[in-house]
């Protein structure tokens, strides 16, 4: 809503969670997209976006949904970058941070204060954050809108016209489930989606779907399809025939779905039993296919 009342169009990530796309483009917000792999090379980052930005705002997702790939990868090097250019062009950066707790407690990435960053920057931002993919429970959910001081105002009385509270009750349940995750380091929420994402890998290795090691692991996996004659549309024709649901490449492609036909998500928050039925049957249907 605050980029349709400014009349801003928007460069949005992609590929990422269709529904940013749609929420955009319901409001009407002009939309173009940037492709992730320009974020891959810190050296190159400024550049690439230079070369490829030509809106007033660009949205990025971080780590994203569905590839798990984080500017983290880069320390602060590849947020730097990307303040730097929004600054240096008067650029409003918005980021999708909702995936950022599992970056928690992982010994593999280097986190630092990235609000610190955006505030001293002088940048315009405005992020988002979220609970419910962290803890999941009955959609009963917090969100997080920060905007730089310049936008506050603005923001908040568009936020406050759609909702003027949050349930107590709420937050005093999310608050207990944050205090649980931080005192045991995430593993009461990583140690399922571990155990899945294991069955996933060791069950479909071999097959004609290939996991994309992530930068963040998180609720998700992402799986290219190394098969010339089945796409992502029909492999979950054939899945659901099976009674296992995972979701097409192509929702993630929002500017051309066609490419997501390589691809497939799965989620990885499921009872493990569950879970590792699925991938069995899921091998099972590549297998069948091949012959």
């Amino acid at each position: 809503m605050f980029l349709k009342q400014q009349r801003m169009a928007v460069t949005l990530i992609e590929p990422c969670f269709d529904n940013l796309h749609d929420v955009l483009g319901n409001l009407g917000v002009p939309l173009y997209p940037i492709d992730e792999s320009a974020l891959y090379d810190p050296d190159c980052i400024y550049e690439e976006l230079r070369r490829r930005v030509r809106t007033e705002a660009l949205f990025l997702v971080d780590p994203n949904n569905p590839t798990g790939f984080s500017l983290l990868k880069h320390g602060r090097r590849g947020f730097e970058e990307v303040v730097r250019f929004c600054r240096d062009h008067d650029k409003l950066l918005l980021i999708d941070f909702c995936f950022a707790s599992f970056t928690l407690f992982d010994p593999a990435l280097t986190r630092f204060d990235v609000y610190e960053l955006l505030e001293n920057s002088g940048v315009r931002y405005l992020a988002i954050e979220d609970t419910g993919k962290t803890w999941p429970v009955q959609d009963a959910k917090c969100a997080l809108l920060t905007p730089s001081d310049d936008i506050k105002e603005a923001v908040y009385n568009i936020h406050t016209s759609v909702l003027l509270n949050v349930s107590p009750f709420v937050l005093n349940m999310l608050t207990e489930y944050v205090e649980d995750s931080a005192g045991d380091e995430l593993f009461s929420v990583r140690d399922v989606l571990t155990r899945n994402r294991e069955a996933a890998r060791g069950t479909l290795h071999g097959s004609a779907l290939r996991y994309l090691e992530p930068v963040v692991k998180s609720s998700v996996a992402w799986f290219h399809i190394d098969h010339p004659h089945l796409t992502a549309t029909d492999l979950h024709r054939l899945l659901v025939a099976e009674g296992v649901y995972v979701l097409p490449g192509r929702y993630f492609y929002w500017s051309q779905p066609s490419k997501g036909e390589s691809y497939v998500r799965i989620a990885l928050a499921r009872t493990p039993e569950m879970f590792a039925d699925a991938m069995t049957r899921t091998r099972e249907v590549l297998d069948s296919h091949d012959r």
